[in-house]
């Protein structure tokens, strides 16, 4: 489960910006909305965050750099040597790319605490470490620092870190992570880890839709088909039933080094969804779907599967051609503990006010980006401002009292 992340220099966040997981000594909904991590000092982590804030206020970009991150772990060696990475540091100020940004992320795994980061540039990793909290104390199992001066890297090892360390110096280059390069030579120490980001963390940053292709998968199991289907009739799309049809299609994939998103055409499932009326099922191509007919069906695998094995969601724009009380029920599954059953989380940005004043949210788990003259980025709690058992959340947000709200200025003639 994710504890904590953390971010500085990144597209407006140009100062530090930390979102925390850990919950609060609140006790209301606390069976349902949160969960025990095993550790002394952060006793329990909330199953979901809601961030909210006007139009450009850097809601996506916290998205972007959870994915940025995702992506230097996993793909950072196929950058080429002396390539520079498509890295978008805060732009407004003099010598911009000379500030290195900083991206870390604190997870529990099997009871023990991974405090993972590094800082960069678009030419070189600057620093990377990785502390492992076995007891209250850290282990600084890994810890890399590049001397400005000579151009080499100075590391340093705990006793408890194995393996031939000397050779995932050598392989490791300075546009690549250590983590990365130490995988790839077969490290089993790190893979926990490792997994995190490359098989435990789904994102979305393209407005509410993943791709048809995860969920045209995951229902080829019979059961999850069943599954996918349940939860797209409870939306009450009338559809009942579930076949596809296989197609050329477009997939859709970010290039770490160029920055872009670029397809591929491969051959997809395309799903043809059912709808039953007058007693006969009538099925309607995907494209023929309304908009958030495929965003359910996009995000019905992910969802149920993260569900199932304990992943981490992460969507931006959760709320998009989605009815509120859709985005709800999406929302309530995570605090279900009859269907969240290993730990699985949802990050989520929105508009939907109607999560604030309900059941649907906890105090500690409502968070707001909001930019300042200078187009900064910053990102606050809404225990920051102390807010009462039973306000009325929703009047209060949308009347500016937390912030995160767009300041309107009247039109000129």
């Amino acid at each position: 489960m994710l504890l904590e992340f953390r971010i500085k220099n990144f597209r407006s966040f140009r100062d530090e910006a930390v979102l925390q997981m850990t919950a609060s000594n609140d006790d209301s909904l606390q069976d349902t909305h949160t969960r025990e991590t095993g550790l002394e000092k952060a006793k329990r982590v909330v199953n979901s965050v809601a961030i909210y804030g006007a139009n450009a206020s850097g809601k996506s970009n916290l998205i972007r750099a959870l994915q940025f991150m995702q992506l230097m772990v996993v793909t950072s060696n196929q950058v080429q040597p002396d390539q520079e990475s498509a890295l978008t540091p805060f732009s407004l100020r003099p010598d911009a790319t000379a500030f290195p940004t900083l991206l870390e992320a604190t997870f529990v795994i099997d009871g023990t605490r991974y405090q993972y980061g590094f800082e960069f540039t678009r030419r070189a990793i600057v620093e990377e470490w990785l502390h492992v909290y076995e007891t209250a104390k850290p282990q600084v199992w890994f810890s890399r620092k590049l001397d400005g001066r000579t151009g080499k890297y100075k590391y340093t090892y705990s006793d408890y870190f194995l393996g031939p360390k000397k050779v995932w110096e050598g392989a490791t280059r300075k546009e690549v992570l250590f983590l990365t390069t130490a995988i790839n030579l077969n490290n089993e120490q790190l893979r926990p880890l490792y997994q995190k980001f490359a098989e435990d963390m789904a994102l979305s940053v393209a407005g509410g839709a993943i791709g048809v292709e995860f969920t045209a998968n995951y229902v080829q199991d019979t059961k999850n088909r069943q599954r996918v289907v349940s939860l797209i009739a409870a939306a009450d799309t009338g559809i009942s039933s579930l076949s596809f049809d296989k197609k050329r299609g477009q997939q859709l994939q970010l290039n770490l080094a160029s920055g872009r998103h670029e397809t591929t055409e491969v051959e997809i499932n395309m799903p043809q969804l059912g709808h039953l009326a007058n007693g006969v099922t009538y099925p309607l191509d995907f494209q023929d779907e309304s908009s958030g007919t495929q965003i359910i069906f996009s995000l019905a695998g992910p969802v149920l599967d993260i569900l199932q094995r304990g992943r981490l969601l992460i969507v931006d724009e959760l709320d998009r051609s989605l009815h509120p009380l859709l985005v709800q029920q999406l929302v309530s599954m995570f605090n279900d503990p009859k269907l969240n059953r290993r730990g699985a989380q949802l990050i989520f940005t929105t508009h939907d006010v109607s999560l604030l004043d309900s059941w649907h949210l906890r105090r500690d788990q409502v968070w707001f980006t909001e930019k300042d003259a200078d187009q900064v980025s910053h990102f606050f709690p809404l225990l920051e401002f102390s807010p009462r058992k039973g306000e009325a959340l929703e009047k209060g947000y949308l009347g500016g009292r937390y912030g995160g709200v767009p300041i309107l200025a009247p039109l000129q003639d």
